[in-house]
């Protein structure tokens, strides 16, 4: 039998243990919360060609092998741990991943738009998440917004060239303020006439064909942002038809793709389209009628 003394000081044995132990964990987390945190950046994956990253340990044809990533954007040549790809590899396809992503659920800037002083029209699709599970909205106007284009664009251009995002607003804000000028430059060499630009959001392709039936342009020419992939989020094309009407064949389209600064720049892609125009103009025809 414990005594009333030992029963006291067992108690306070296992306090004072106890104490102890809050004492010691009290004390470990200060110190980690004192440890140096670095503020350093660390560098975006996106901005490493990848066409010059050398992912094989030790090739036995360094050079030969570097010449043949040249060639070409896809993931050639990208090494492995044990069965496994590396690290750096699968980081690499995440952040190309998430720049498509973000390429397809994003929207135009307003910023950017001010910048290129176009006035904006919108289709009949009320979100993104719309415009992609409606392509048929993405093709259509309510009838203020056709008022809207119809009032302040000429009526009657020879040529009539809007932009809009498509499957790719990173492409749009990549591209359009060089291969806009550029067409509009060509074009007017030419003495060919240049309706009012202006931006279409949530267009798909078909929306120039309304466009093209209002306007009673003679050539239309969309810019549009084409679905991203691994390689590039920032891919355009042009789809351009010779007066085109709603509910044509897609076979009277002729498209100018793959415009960024890893395929066809865009400023050499603005003169190529600005050729295209007037050749279209000539010759009355657009699409497989044409013959480039």
């Amino acid at each position: 039998m414990f005594s009333e003394n030992d029963l006291k000081k067992l108690v306070e044995q296992v306090l004072i243990e106890m104490t102890s132990k809050e004492t010691i964990e009290t004390e470990k987390i200060k110190e980690t919360e004192c440890c140096e945190i670095s503020d350093e950046i660390l560098p975006d994956l996106l901005d490493i060609d990848i066409k010059k990253q050398l992912l094989v340990n030790n090739p036995k044809d360094k050079q030969g092998y570097l010449k043949m990533k040249q060639r070409t954007p896809a993931r050639v040549g990208i090494g492995r741990c044990g069965p496994r790809y590396k690290t750096e590899t699968m980081l690499r396809f995440r952040a190309d991943h998430a720049a498509a992503q973000d390429a397809v659920f994003n929207d135009v800037s307003k910023e950017f738009i001010d910048e290129t002083k176009v006035f904006t029209v919108k289709t009949k699709c009320i979100d993104k998440d719309e415009y992609l599970t409606r392509p048929d909205l993405g093709k259509q106007f309510e009838e203020d917004q056709i008022q809207i284009f119809k009032e302040k664009c000429l009526n009657r251009p020879q040529v009539q060239i809007y932009f809009s995002d498509g499957l790719s607003s990173t492409a749009i804000e990549a591209n359009v303020k060089d291969v806009l000028p550029s067409i509009i430059q060509g074009l007017e060499g030419y003495g060919i006439t240049v309706g009012t630009p202006f931006f279409v959001k949530y267009g798909r392709v078909g929306a120039m064909d309304v466009i093209s039936e209002e306007l009673e342009a003679e050539v239309t020419c969309v810019l549009i942002g084409e679905r991203p992939g691994l390689v590039t989020a920032e891919s355009m094309s042009a789809y351009i038809t010779y007066r085109g009407t709603v509910g044509m064949v897609e076979a009277r389209r002729t498209v100018v793709s793959n415009i960024h600064k890893g395929g066809t720049p865009p400023v050499e892609a603005g003169a190529h389209i600005a050729d295209i125009i007037k050749l279209m103009l000539e010759k009355k025809a657009s699409g497989t009628d044409l013959k480039l």
